[in-house]
């Protein structure tokens, strides 16, 4: 069991000059954070007014000496009477707290931090509240059962909190009541959250988070004037049997580390040889690669090379068939240009020949009409009308004979046959 215990809060009944010692140290271990001011204003003044005013009676209704002192114990009576009444009326607030006022018993508000007077004596401070410091509070639950019903030795719980409504505080719950509300409902949180967690896990509540907690805290005492400002779990201890059997898991746990490192280097190990042995592969695969590149960058070259020697053949055979087309076709166009100047030739000697042909004509006219025989008119007399065969038969054999008698073609005169 734990040997820390739950954090107490009370309220304390102390002069003036003790409050500030209270809300910051708190008495005999315990938390302090309200404190109610004993009452130090009496009414001695009120004698010492009386006695004024019997003194000022005496001044008034005697005489001589007497009546001068008199009002001097009057006037000094009175001024005692008015300093023992200011500074009692004076009421200072620490920095940091905050006094709440009643008068004649019923709270009328609170005066902040500073100087103030109460001049009557029915107003008083009934309470100062220390509402500027976050209140530190410890709760260690014992026998928090889990939610497999294994009870934990102890859960240590650690909260802050802060009074923000002074009046709700003191009017609602006070110090000592909030310490039994505040308990009660730290061990009910805590014991929800522990059933929520399996035993094995329940170191993991260690500085876990309890946000949830903490906002389930606010909003049960934010009726009381407080905040919860912050939460945590410090410490959580299990059965002594349960941690008997926990140190056995954790020792079985170590072994099976250590096995599993040891799989692991082994693993790595045999990792590492495959790795080198993918490696030498690849560089192998690298090797023939290069040289299957090489290979076929010598088959590129022979084919490219044999290309170009095709290639070139083709074009030296394009070229004599082109050199020989060119020559076809330059000797068809030198005799076509030959033929084209000899019919410009024959055209251009056409008139010649033509006055050749045509004097030839005349020449062979010419000369046939030299040659040619002279037309004979034989005259008949129609009246004797001899036109027998036998005179016909004469003049035929007579006529060549006088054509070719006369000289120079000329012909002879013949007798005309009656």
């Amino acid at each position: 069991m734990s040997g820390r215990e739950f954090s107490k809060i009370k309220e304390s009944l102390a002069s003036w000059s003790e409050i500030r010692q209270l809300l910051r140290g708190g008495e005999s271990g315990q938390l302090v954070p309200v404190v109610i001011p004993k009452d130090r204003r009496g009414f001695a003044w009120v004698a010492l007014l009386l006695f004024a005013l019997y003194l000022a009676g005496t001044a008034v209704f005697a005489s001589g000496a007497i009546s001068f002192l008199a009002a001097i114990g009057a006037v000094f009576s009175l001024v005692a009477a008015l300093v023992w009444l200011w500074r009692r009326a004076i009421i200072e607030i620490e920095e940091g707290t905050t006094g709440v006022r009643s008068r004649w018993g019923a709270i009328v508000g609170t005066l902040p931090p500073g100087r103030h007077y109460l001049w009557l004596p029915w107003d008083r401070v009934d309470a100062v509240v220390d509402t500027s410091t976050e209140i530190p509070y410890s709760a260690p639950i014992v026998a928090c059962p889990t939610a497999e019903n294994v009870p934990l030795k102890s859960i240590e719980f650690f909260l802050k909190f802060r009074i923000v409504d002074p009046v709700a505080f003191v009017r609602t719950i006070g110090a000592g009541n909030f310490d039994l509300v505040l308990s009660s409902a730290v061990q009910d949180a805590i014991r929800q959250r522990s059933r929520l967690v399996h035993t094995e896990r329940a170191y993991d509540l260690r500085g876990s988070d309890v946000g949830d907690m903490q906002e389930l805290l606010t909003r049960q005492l934010g009726r009381y004037g407080v905040r919860i400002t912050g939460a945590n779990i410090p410490d959580v201890q299990l059965p002594d049997q349960y941690q008997q059997h926990l140190a056995t898991r954790e020792k079985v746990a170590k072994e099976l580390s250590a096995f599993e490192r040891e799989w692991e280097l082994t693993r790595k190990r045999r990792i590492d040889t495959l790795l080198m042995e993918i490696e030498r592969s690849k560089k192998t695969r690298d090797a023939r690669i290069v040289e299957v590149r090489a290979a076929a960058n010598t088959a590129r070259k022979d084919v490219a090379r044999m290309l170009e020697e095709h290639e070139t053949e083709a074009q030296r055979v394009r070229w004599e068939i082109e050199a020989r087309g060119r020559a076809e076709l330059t000797s068809a166009e030198n005799e076509a240009k030959g033929l084209r100047r000899l019919a410009d030739s024959y055209r251009d000697n056409r008139a010649v020949l033509q006055y050749e042909l045509a004097r030839r004509r005349l020449d062979v006219g010419a000369r046939l009409a030299e040659s040619a025989p002279r037309p004979v008119v034989v005259r008949t007399s129609g009246a004797s009308g001899d036109t027998s065969a036998l005179s016909t038969l004469l003049l035929a054999q007579i006529l060549p004979q006088l054509n070719g008698g006369g000289d120079n073609g000329q012909v002879k005169p013949q007798n005309q046959i009656p």
